[in-house]
């Protein structure tokens, strides 16, 4: 049965988004949009229903071996290219279902930016459109496995604070990189996040999306299958592929070994004030939500349809007997958990973005609760 319901999801995969009445972007409107120049005002506006934020391309955007964009893209039906000179990558647009891609490139600032400018742009209306950021991360062993997708509630920020090199802190100190304004690593004064160290998500909409997923059975391959045999002693990380609730911490550096994902875990009970777990490590997410609230404020975008949803394609960690400079370099030569990372995304991802643009009438109003 268990391999009956992969063949039947990976079928599922290949078929079009659900059909709709009739396109959400007319002709009419298509001729206009296309006649309007990037960041200048524009008479009409394309209608968006989901705005998928990726960070990465590999080489071209179809045909090659895939970034965070191109299966989105080529299955998807993304026809529409619109020109996006005042970001990192072009547009991609369905005029059938109003699914736009954006890839934002990598890290805080180009997602901040890149954010920014797409909810600026006079041709788009994204007042009432759904963000669902999709995108491939480090995973904790304790939490999943290499190719499991967790939905983030709360979206952490690792850059904004103190450090101290660590040759040269004291002897009790755990770390030498503790919270800005706090008195050293083990100084558990909770503080407000007012510098943009945390944000969080719409948790009934992070509910919604988790239970609408937490059944799908995830593509599992023979590389994850072996590089999670190495982590005895961590029965998550031993599992196939799995859907999971899990907050996301985004720093500008690539981190990795498990002091580093200990401190990840502090990191983030000290700005949830114990209510998140850290789950996921990525580079981008508060700085896309930083430009979204701001958008938020005038009315260009709405923070209570946000959705992230990463995808473990590494652990944070090395397995046990493996040091972590070791373990890091060899990642680097291509992750273990890459292609099931992009599959888990486009299934799980694209299963929200399908409720949402075929039952549009009920989700327009306002977000599921």
């Amino acid at each position: 049965m268990r391999l009956f319901a992969r063949l039947v999801c990976a079928l599922c995969l290949l078929l079009p988004a659900a059909a709709h009445a009739a396109p959400v972007a007319d002709a009419a409107t298509l001729a206009a949009v296309r006649a309007c120049a990037p960041a200048r005002p524009c008479a009409a506006r394309l209608p968006v229903r989901v705005v998928v934020v990726t960070m990465f391309e590999i080489g071209k955007d179809t045909g090659d071996k895939p970034g965070e964009f191109q299966l989105w893209k080529e299955r998807r039906h993304l026809t529409e290219t619109l020109p996006f000179p005042q970001g990192w990558h072009d547009l991609a647009y369905d005029p059938e279902t109003g699914v736009l891609a954006i890839v934002t490139g990598m890290g805080s600032i180009k997602s901040a930016t890149a954010a920014l400018a797409l909810g600026l742009d006079d041709r788009l209306e994204l007042s009432k459109a759904y963000w669902l950021v999709a995108g491939i991360a480090g995973i904790d062993p304790e939490d999943a496995s290499v190719g499991s997708a967790a939905w983030a509630h709360y979206l952490i920020d690792g850059d904004m604070a103190h450090e101290i090199d660590a040759r040269e802190i004291p002897k009790d100190w755990k770390s030498g990189y503790f919270a800005l304004h706090s008195k050293g690593p083990m100084d558990p004064t909770p503080l407000d996040p007012a510098n943009g160290e945390m944000f969080e998500l719409n948790p009934a909409l992070q509910d919604w999306a988790f239970a609408l997923t937490r059944d799908m059975a995830l593509p599992d391959d023979a590389r994850i299958a072996e590089a999670r045999t190495a982590f005895k002693g961590y029965p998550n990380a031993q599992k196939p592929p799995f859907v999971l609730k899990g907050d996301n911490l985004a720093a500008m550096t690539f981190w990795h070994g498990a002091k580093m994902t200990q401190w990840a875990n502090d990191w983030t009970k000290f700005w949830t004030r114990g209510k998140g777990e850290f789950v996921t490590s990525a580079m981008e997410e508060t700085g896309t939500v930083q430009s979204i609230e701001y958008l938020t404020k005038v009315g260009r975008a709405d923070r209570n349809r946000v959705m992230v949803l990463r995808a473990g394609s590494n652990f944070t960690m090395p397995p046990p007997g493996v040091d972590a400079a070791t373990y890091l370099l060899s990642e680097n030569q291509g992750y273990a958990g890459m292609t099931a990372a992009l599959e888990s995304l486009y299934a799980v991802g694209g299963k929200v973005v399908d409720e949402i643009t075929a039952h549009w009438d009920r989700y327009e109003a306002s977000p599921p609760k």
